[in-house]
């Protein structure tokens, strides 16, 4: 496993859940991976984590995940960690990409709970350790209920942090709490999912972020958790405050992060390219509106 420039956490402390780079014609852009890629690790990311929620994950095929890996791993070497999402609905399944991304470079592994077939508690704690036990990476449990329609529960995360490969967590719950509980009672390393949650959670004890709002400005959202680690924690909670209106556009704006982070990047002429059906471009509106909210979140410094 690679070092990560910052020494939080097993893969870095700034992270970035990064987009997945399509062609004009829906293909994979590895070329445009690789750039977005550098440009992310030169801008301050310790990571990235690909084919996850934001890399449009259910519309890859494993080929091109493996691809995705391995290009990215290229990319950019020893800067930084990569992290490969091989989460999905059958324990098979992901066991085989957990293979697949260790072979081609991978760092570690983002497995979100598995969707669609809700299985209770038990039955989720079965299949993480299924995958852990699979390859010898370590992995991230990924908590997003509101996309999986399953909870992994904070007394299941205590559980689980006792395997030897289960070193982490990307908490999109939305439960303070029970990330409190599991910071108190584990060793895990502990990462916002959200991106309103960063500071909140890393002065907590969290380790950093997972954040989409990265792959558009990586450095900004990095100077969030320097100047807190630095003892600054005005500044930290000023800079944190200026990025909300970027991030509640970005997140909360009633359309999925994927398509306004792809928006946006479009516009400022980087490595992009279209979302994959379900997923529908965002409007013109929008997109201006997105913009406006970016240049004055950029032009404030």
């Amino acid at each position: 496993m690679t070092t990560p420039r910052s020494s939080a956490g097993p893969f870095g402390r700034a992270l970035c859940a990064m987009i997945t780079p399509f062609t004009d014609t829906g293909g994979l852009d590895l070329d445009g991976a690789q750039r977005l890629a550098d440009r992310l690790v030169s801008a301050g990311c310790d990571g990235l984590v690909l084919s996850g929620t934001t890399g449009e994950s259910p519309t890859t095929t494993d080929a091109e995940k493996t691809a995705l890996v391995t290009a990215v791993r290229e990319a950019v070497g020893e800067r930084a960690s990569v992290v490969a999402g091989v989460g999905t609905f059958d324990t098979r399944h992901t066991v085989e990409l957990a293979l697949a991304a260790e072979k081609a470079g991978a760092d570690g592994l983002l497995v979100v709970s598995p969707y669609y077939s809700r299985p209770p508690q038990e039955a989720l704690e079965a299949h993480f350790r299924e995958v852990a036990d699979a390859s010898g990476l370590p992995l991230m449990l990924y908590d997003i209920p509101d996309r999986t329609g399953t909870r992994i529960e904070p007394d299941t995360v205590i559980r689980l942090a006792g395997h030897p490969r289960i070193v982490a967590v990307k908490d999109c719950s939305h439960d303070f709490m029970g990330a409190q509980k599991v910071l108190a009672r584990t060793e895990l390393a502990y990462y916002a999912g959200c991106d309103e949650h960063n500071l909140a959670l890393y002065a907590v004890g969290a380790a950093g972020y997972v954040s989409t709002v990265a792959n558009l400005v990586p450095a900004q959202l990095r100077a969030v958790l320097d100047a807190f680690e630095a003892g600054d924690t005005p500044v930290s909670a000023r800079l944190q405050q200026r990025a909300t209106p970027l991030i509640e556009s970005v997140m909360a704006s009633g359309l999925p992060g994927t398509v306004t982070v792809k928006a946006l990047l479009a516009e400022l002429g980087l490595p992009a390219g279209p979302v994959r059906s379900p997923l529908l471009p965002a409007g013109r509106e929008a997109v201006d509106g997105l913009r406006a909210v970016y240049e004055e979140f950029v032009s404030a410094g």
